[in-house]
């Protein structure tokens, strides 16, 4: 028998992706959700859903994200933000993973939203560790882009998440706007070297990486954009980091 599975969900102020995410994981033993605040129909979706509700005060992602691994029934945690859903089809590969598997992590695969378009295809999907053993795992103590780090073998399934990450220009550029003031504490502690030569260069690499070599050229004008604010979130990364140096 498959291990008994809880889905982990952060939240705040996601009612237009909370219902789908929910509904794509309708069939786990336990689904989890861990609000911080929201002022929409966020927790009456969960209800619906007979999701178990926690609200907490937003502590960084990171930290929010721990809390809610903490409060699941069960072990094997899915975690998933709110504006995430998994295709039908995707419980039989869990299931399958759990009862013949010995990894203590699987990564998903993950296809984007980009402002008005899916992901093509033949680009670049990233992964991540999404359904973990939580007894040995942890999430990265990060401000912003959070990791769980495993203590143990890792497998990558077959799964391939839908994010709505970027439903249009201004959300995007907001997005870029405040994880680059997050990210501030986290690059003052590595103290990257070279914070000028960063500042003028990074974003132009930034731009033909994400562009050129992840395949983003392929979703047209839509992939276009979408890497011009990618770029613009390196410059302006350094460039906060650069102001706040000069203030110390």
């Amino acid at each position: 028998m498959s291990e008994p599975i809880s889905v982990v969900i952060t939240s705040f102020n996601s009612a237009a992706t909370l219902d789908a995410c929910l509904a794509s994981v309708g069939w786990a033993e336990q689904r989890l959700v861990l609000d911080s605040g929201s002022t929409d129909a966020s927790p009456a979706i969960a209800a619906h859903h007979r999701a178990d509700f926690h609200r907490q005060a937003f502590a960084g992602y990171a930290r929010q994200k721990q809390a809610a691994v903490d409060l699941a029934r069960y072990d094997w945690v899915l975690l998933l933000d709110s504006d995430e859903a998994l295709p039908v089809g995707s419980e039989t590969l869990i299931r399958a993973a759990l009862a013949t598997g010995h990894a203590r992590g699987y990564q998903l695969w993950r296809r984007e939203w980009i402002l008005w378009r899916w992901q093509s295809p033949r680009s670049r999907l990233n992964h991540y560790v999404r359904l973990f053993d939580r007894r040995h795992a942890r999430l990265s103590d990060l401000q912003v882009h959070e990791t769980v780090q495993v203590e143990g073998d890792v497998s990558r399934l077959a799964v391939v998440l839908d994010h709505l990450g970027q439903p249009d220009i201004a959300q995007r550029v907001d997005k870029a706007n405040r994880y680059s003031s997050l990210q501030l504490g986290d690059l003052r502690q590595r103290r990257d070297t070279g914070v000028c030569w960063r500042l003028c260069l990074y974003s132009s690499v930034a731009f033909w990486r994400y562009y050129l070599w992840r395949g983003h050229w392929r979703e047209g004008w839509a992939g276009y954009v979408s890497a011009r604010i990618h770029a613009f979130y390196a410059f302006l990364k350094y460039a906060k980091l650069y102001e706040a140096d000069r203030r110390d």
